[in-house]
């Protein structure tokens, strides 16, 4: 879900490049994932690393077709109007998150590497009864807008620009987790080579441009 509208935007502009027109559903990794093992005939799969690398493995993808697209940063966010906590650190950030009522995540990678973070600081147990998860394809920007959620984290271009919700800013360098999305052709694709050519664009400096407005980065 977090490369919904940066995928759209790649979609468009390499159809004004010539190549083919193609429609794109968005879902939550994890449903992605699963409906690609389960043999839905689909041209090409958009995910993190690991999960393509674990599709490719059970043979479900072109082999050497897989290209990584982008990066995406960890960002931390609250509801509009409400109080900015610093994160400038990560004593801040450990800070802001035991001072938190409720802590929103996501299904996704910055999900799993953030409930491993809490672990790390050893105090998962203590912050648990108040943790969030998103549902799969559920965007936390959308539980904080309804202020379901007072702090929330997950990738950049889910919640920039959000409405009701106020990005303040990336994790710091010491405990940034930054996220590689990839795209791969599935080997029931009816048109590989065309699905190939689609990837190459979105990998090309000619995309960059894109995933810079969209709150990625080129990978």
């Amino acid at each position: 879900m977090a490369t919904r509208q940066v995928l759209g935007a790649l979609a468009s502009g390499a159809l004004a490049a010539g190549l083919s027109q193609v429609r794109i559903t968005s879902v939550g990794g994890v449903d992605a994932e699963k409906r690609v093992m389960d043999g839905e005939p689909v041209d090409l799969v958009w995910l993190a690393a690991p999960a393509l690398e674990r599709l490719e493995a059970a043979g479900h993808l072109v082999p050497g077709s897989r290209r990584a697209l982008m990066r995406s940063e960890i960002w931390v966010a609250v509801r509009a109007g409400a109080p900015r906590p610093p994160v400038a650190d990560e004593a801040q950030v450990r800070e802001a998150v035991l001072a938190a009522r409720t802590l929103g995540h996501s299904t996704g990678p910055s999900g799993t590497y953030l409930t491993g973070l809490f672990q790390r600081w050893s105090i998962r147990e203590q912050v648990q009864p108040r943790l969030v998860q998103a549902p799969p394809g559920v965007p936390v920007a959308a539980l904080i807008a309804r202020g379901e959620v007072e702090l929330g984290f997950q990738q950049r271009s889910e919640l920039v620009g959000v409405e009701g919700v106020d990005a303040i800013g990336p994790l710091p360098d010491a405990i940034q987790h930054a996220t590689v999305f990839s795209g791969a052709v599935c080997v029931r694709s009816r048109d590989p080579k065309a699905a190939a050519r689609l990837l190459d664009f979105m990998a090309s400096d000619a995309a960059s441009g894109i995933l810079l407005a969209h709150g990625m980065a080129p990978a």
